[in-house]
């Protein structure tokens, strides 16, 4: 059942020397052709590669570039003060909530809405979403 295989292959034949010794007639053409127009024509040949680099640099500066990012200085003048103006600010944040939620609530327990009622309620609620952090 187990019987080991014999193989007449040069065992220093790789894919790539196959490869190689298949289609070396179609690389040769092509490396005979690239030198020959390379040979007829080379200033052309220099012209389109000064105009590859012009365009890279171009394009590098322009399409491809990336904005730096920005470092933000934080200053602390005073600290304690900014804490105690950050409560504040909450504070009058969250009565202004309590205010307008209450709006909001005697304005949804009636029957029916007017339309001041409706723009009022649809401005209440803009404000909520806005006084969101």
């Amino acid at each position: 059942m187990f019987r080991k295989i014999h193989s007449n292959r040069d065992p220093r034949d790789t894919v790539f020397t196959e490869i190689r010794r298949e289609f070396s007639p179609y690389f040769d053409k092509t490396r005979n052709a690239i030198r020959s127009s390379a040979n007829r024509n080379p200033k052309f040949l220099y012209a389109i590669m000064v105009l590859s680099i012009l365009v890279s640099i171009g394009l590098s500066l322009t399409v491809f570039r990336r904005p730096s990012p920005v470092k933000k200085m934080r200053i602390t003048v005073a600290p304690v003060s900014d804490g105690y103006d950050k409560i504040m600010a909450l504070g009058s944040a969250i009565k202004q909530t309590i205010t307008i939620k209450k709006q909001v609530d005697s304005l949804l327990t009636k029957k029916s809405l007017s339309k001041q009622d409706s723009l009022t309620l649809e401005n209440d609620l803009d404000q909520l979403q806005k006084l969101k952090p």
